[in-house]
């Protein structure tokens, strides 16, 4: 990845205001201001019943860089889980391939970088797993089965319907507490 795209990204970030975040999609830098109390509610329900099934060595991290040189990505998702060790670094972001998921709680003011430009860049960041919560809609899509950069599968919740998150977790996601925009 193009060293310059970096020093554009902390450039960015430095001079954001308090309460906003940046990404690296390609050569597109996506800034967005922090969520609202309600995405929190939603994330907290979420990494709840996530870290209950956490595999061995492996932790919750919400605002971490999850960086793909080979792809000239660097995505901050909500909620994703990493081997514990590779958190032990004063890097600002850990490989992408690491994470098990990435987890998004849609956001009302750019629900296309979610819907289309995540959806689109996880799978060629070669995270194995991507949730979006859409709050605003009330449901969750799970997708699954990266391959030739896309997800192969999609299976779809309403809020209030369980949806089945796959190993390493193998677990039921209950979303009847989920809280709608």
């Amino acid at each position: 990845m193009d060293p310059k795209y970096f020093e554009l990204l902390e450039e960015a970030r430095r001079a954001l205001p308090d309460g906003f975040k940046a990404e690296l999609s390609g050569d597109i830098i996506v800034m967005q201001a922090s969520p609202s109390a309600i995405h929190q509610l939603n994330l907290s329900k979420i990494r709840k019943q996530f870290d209950a099934h956490t595999p061995a060595g492996y932790i919750d991290t919400g605002n971490t860089d999850l960086e793909s040189p080979q792809t000239a990505k660097v995505r901050n998702p909500d909620l994703t889980y990493l081997p514990e060790e590779s958190m032990a670094t004063m890097e600002s972001s850990v490989p992408a391939e690491l994470a098990l998921i990435a987890v998004e709680i849609v956001s009302p003011s750019n629900p296309e970088n979610d819907w289309v430009g995540k959806l689109r860049d996880y799978p060629l960041m070669g995270i194995p797993l991507y949730l979006v919560v859409d709050a605003r809609q009330k449901t969750v899509a799970l997708f699954s089965e990266p391959e030739n950069g896309r997800y192969r599968m999609r299976e779809d919740a309403d809020f209030g319907e369980p949806i089945h998150i796959p190993s390493p977790f193998s677990f039921t996601l209950e979303t009847n507490a989920l809280r709608p925009y």
